[in-house]
């Protein structure tokens, strides 16, 4: 009597359901690569934002703060802009106004120059950018030079610059006595903030402060 060894494998049902399995497996597998893969970029850009806003706050906060323009003969012992020599200006024309003195380029040499003539304070505006040939604006370096590009605009770096944008707003800091206008020979302490936004909803925020340590002290 002749014994027949029985064939054992997988029917072809069997395989259909194994390769079904492991394509979904290998689909949600490639996803999350693909998910890591797009993002990891991100902490390379989020240290290229602080690093941006670092050097934009290190730059505000070396210009003076005087209520005469630092080129002005009594900015260092003015203390009141509307009186008259020597404790004001020695001229009415460098009296201190928010926005830049024409001719002014950066670094500019007061904070209150960092701003637009006619700056509402708490407002954020784009104060290192530059409008490009085709009109577009890009954040620039304290020489003048695009982000990102080197002397003749090519780009550095792995990870572009595109779509990183900052602005600054200045705002006064209240409760040091008295009244605080917003006009900028009575100002005498304001909050610098730098934002820097590099991607869709995401952003990095640097709080400064500068003071007068004495009214009109260069």
């Amino acid at each position: 009597m002749c014994n027949k060894r029985r064939q054992t494998g997988l029917t072809i049902i069997e395989l259909v359901i194994f390769i079904v399995i492991v394509g979904i497996a290998a689909a949600g597998i490639l996803r999350v690569i693909n998910q890591s893969t797009g993002a990891s970029t991100d902490p390379v850009r989020r240290k290229q934002a602080i690093l941006i806003a670092e050097a934009y706050m290190e730059e505000i906060q070396q210009a003076q703060f005087t209520v005469c323009d630092p080129a002005d003969a009594n900015a260092a012992i003015a203390t009141d802009a509307n009186a008259a020599a020597p404790v004001g200006c020695a001229a009415s024309s460098t009296t201190e106004k928010l926005g830049p003195e024409a001719g002014n380029t950066r670094p500019y040499d007061n904070v209150n120059d960092y701003v637009p003539v006619g700056y509402t304070l708490g407002t954020p505006v784009r104060a290192f950018a530059v409008a490009d040939a085709s009109g577009k604006l890009v954040d620039r370096d304290v020489s003048g030079a695009a982000l990102g590009v080197n002397a003749v605009g090519s780009a550095l770096g792995k990870v572009s610059m595109d779509g990183i944008t900052t602005t600054l707003t200045l705002n006064l800091v209240n409760g040091l006595g008295g009244t605080i206008t917003s006009t900028a020979q009575n100002m005498i302490a304001l909050q610098i903030t730098i934002t820097v936004n590099y991607g869709p909803g995401e952003s990095v925020t640097l709080d400064g402060y500068r003071t007068r340590y004495q009214p009109g002290a260069l």
